[in-house]
């Protein structure tokens, strides 16, 4: 069905100025309602992504089958500081994973990255279980897609329905409060935490609105502008209970200091913080060699080890070791220099596509000095998957022009167990990230016939 209904929807806007005429509204609407990443809009192509109910329900119950192997890792990780040195977690981490936050869950919102390979057939890369960004974004874009004149028309012979993703970050920061405070009564103070120059600040402004719709306090603020006085996390005069946290860990402390006001309010309890400074445990890209790892499996249920083998790449940490790859023993290194074409590198802490290295897009020598500084520095090896591609229409110098474009799906986690709606991001890179300089954010539909 989905090949069908994207040729209806080209045709559509190939027709008489519907083109123009939308793309004007979605220039138009993007602009006030302030959705940009820094100074680029987000979205720059006029097509939704389209998933079927079967697919997606198909990515909930992918999801929902991989969630207790990671939270399996994690609770190991947590009482077991040897079985921890896997995740290769700095001093200073190890340090901050004794603070209690209050709650169960490291990560009540949290973001599985993953890639349809066919349309059965998933592959996970990343979990995002720090800050992850694009909710706000998303259900910002299905608003203005309903408003786009080709989508009215395409709504004439298809149902569109659209995934909320904002209610369950919503929901999931509440419910981490209520179990912080201990009741349901109080109604939070909410901090939205990041520095003021970041370029996702237009998605703080979409939450800072949510929030107030629903009653509560709640204010943009730079992790600068905070003071622990006298057991109260302020800034200015507004005492803070409830941190929306947006900032990277990694740079509160290199900016902060490991005595941070934030960081001081959270270890005595005086303020509730999602996520937490725990939820570096699976922000590590190391997470999906330790739930990959053949030396790990007997952690795992017999479907959680059929789960993982069919939707994690391969994926080890860097370093001098004997492993096996699809059934065969190997000697890691020397089998990751020789099969360039078949591995990727990526950095253990970073996010945005910083550092990851394309085996198959750099000569040899490249990827030589690649894996030398894996070696020195915590990275992970994972093996190539196939990148899916659809066609999305774009209007360029008032031509209308059709390209395919490759796209991941990227479902958002709440509360740990569920899966509370998706981002979409397309590229004509193989680098699929909106972070690093390329590509785009549009909303995504579920899509019956009438």
């Amino acid at each position: 069905m989905i090949p069908e209904a994207v040729a209806r929807y080209h045709d559509i806007l190939a027709s008489g100025r519907v083109a123009e005429d939308s793309q004007a509204v979605l220039d138009d609407s993007q602009e006030r309602r302030g959705l940009n990443f820094g100074a680029r809009p987000l979205c720059s192509v006029l097509r939704p992504r389209f998933l079927t109910v079967l697919q997606y329900r198909f990515l909930q119950r992918s999801v929902e089958t991989l969630l207790p192997a990671f939270d399996a890792v994690y609770r190991k990780a947590l009482a077991d500081e040897g079985f921890r040195r896997q995740f290769r977690l700095l001093d200073w981490e190890n340090d901050l994973l004794a603070i209690d936050p209050g709650f169960a869950n490291p990560s009540p919102t949290a973001r599985f990255d993953s890639f349809y390979t066919s349309d059965d057939e998933l592959r996970f890369t990343e979990f995002n279980t720090e800050t992850p960004a694009g909710t706000g974004y998303c259900d910002a874009l299905t608003q203005v897609f309903h408003g786009l004149p080709v989508f009215r028309d395409f709504q004439r012979q298809y149902h569109a329905f659209p995934l909320p993703c904002v209610p369950g970050v919503t929901h999931a920061l509440l419910d981490a409060f209520a179990q912080w405070q201990g009741s349901r009564h109080d109604k939070p103070r909410i901090a939205i935490l990041d520095w003021r120059e970041v370029p996702t600040f237009s998605e703080f402004l979409l939450f800072f609105d949510e929030f107030r719709s629903l009653g509560m306090d709640v204010r943009i603020v730079d992790p600068r502008d905070v003071e622990y006085v006298d057991g109260k996390l302020m800034c200015g005069d507004y005492h803070i209970n409830l941190i929306y946290k947006r900032v990277l860990i990694t740079e509160l402390i290199e900016r902060g200091g490991i005595n941070h006001p934030v960081v001081q309010a959270v270890r005595d309890g005086n303020v509730c913080m999602a996520n937490t400074f725990r939820c570096k445990i699976l922000f590590k890209k190391a997470s999906f060699a330790v739930v990959s790892d053949e030396r790990n499996a007997d952690l795992f249920t017999p479907a959680q080890l059929q789960a993982a083998h069919a939707q994690i790449p391969w994926t080890r940490v860097v370093e001098e070791r004997k492993t096996v790859l699809d059934g065969d023993p190997i000697d890691l290194v020397p089998f990751v220099l020789k099969n360039k074409d078949r591995f990727v590198l990526k950095p253990n802490d970073d996010y945005g596509g910083k550092g990851i290295v394309l085996g198959w897009t750099v000569p040899q020598s490249a990827w030589e000095a690649a894996v030398q500084t894996a070696l020195a520095e915590p990275f992970v090896v994972q093996q190539k998957i196939r990148l899916p591609s659809e066609p999305f229409p774009s209007l360029t110098d008032g031509t209308l022009q059709v390209v395919d474009r490759m796209l991941d799906t990227n479902p958002y986690v709440a509360f740990g167990t569920t899966v509370h709606g998706c981002l979409t991001r397309i590229s004509t890179d193989e680098l699929v990230n909106v972070t690093a300089g390329g590509g785009s954010t549009v909303p995504t539909f579920l899509l019956e016939g009438r």
